[in-house]
């Protein structure tokens, strides 16, 4: 890889690191173009995630100075997510690329149908759960994990939406509440990868301390957002990445 070409990969990684603190789903745009650069599609998934890890632990680090995580409430969700993420990256190699567009496609037109028709916003402080919804947030989170462990593009995206319909979360919360789950998954399918032998370490260190800063810098602001704010670049993402996940399918 030339200077050129390693310098354009920063650029873009630290934009998407940046952006995707709210709206998640960086590997939608990441992990493509590390196609474009010629990286076997299998090294490129694996360094991605290596470089998620960083980019996840930089933009937990202000929503907990912040206060804006409840570490004891999604407490069980982290612990799903670890055993669901550690399957998914297990089998990495046995879905086709097609497949893996066809869930996120999907996905995402989901989470957009969810967020422009669910009736109103729940109130930051109501926290109440019924059992049945509880029951449906522990299941979609650990499927959810096995997919963040897979790929994980989207993955953030449909989690964040997921704890506002189904957890009893405001948008600022979910935000913040999914950068600390995403440690721990990104952090499980790269000990996986790594045993693989997967990942170019070389070039996951560089992007890596690229997604830190990023994730960082985005979570700095994003913390410091309204409610109305984090719900409009949200929906806004997911809407575009949704229309160009279909598109390519369809192309």
């Amino acid at each position: 890889m030339t200077a050129i070409e390693l310098t354009l990969l920063v650029i873009i990684f630290l934009v998407a690191s940046i952006v995707g603190v709210v709206t998640g789903s960086n590997s939608l745009v990441t992990v493509p173009v590390m196609f474009q650069f010629g990286i076997d599609p299998r090294v490129a998934v694996a360094t991605n995630m290596f470089g998620l890890t960083f980019m996840a632990v930089g933009a937990t680090i202000p929503f907990l100075s912040a206060g804006r995580i409840d570490v004891r409430r999604i407490s069980p969700l982290i612990g799903l997510t670890i055993v669901g993420s550690a399957l998914g990256a297990a089998i990495v190699g046995f879905l086709t690329g097609e497949t893996i567009k066809l869930i996120v496609s999907a996905a995402m037109v989901a989470v957009v149908i969810f967020t422009l028709f669910k009736r109103r916003d729940r109130d930051a402080s109501d926290h109440a759960v019924s059992k049945a919804a509880l029951v449906l947030t522990f299941t979609l989170t650990f499927l959810l994990g096995i997919y963040g462990g897979l790929y994980s593009g989207g993955y953030v995206t449909i989690l964040t939406a997921m704890l506002v319909a189904f957890f009893g979360m405001s948008y600022g919360e979910s935000v913040a509440s999914t950068k600390l789950i995403n440690v721990f998954s990104s952090l499980v399918a790269t000990i996986i990868f790594a045993w693989q032998g997967l990942i170019d370490y070389t070039l996951g260190l560089v992007l890596g301390v690229t997604m830190f800063a990023g994730g960082y810098i985005g979570a700095h602001y994003a913390s410091r957002l309204d409610e109305i704010w984090l719900k409009r670049i949200f929906l806004l993402t997911v809407a575009v990445l949704a229309a160009k996940t279909i598109y390519d399918l369809v192309g």
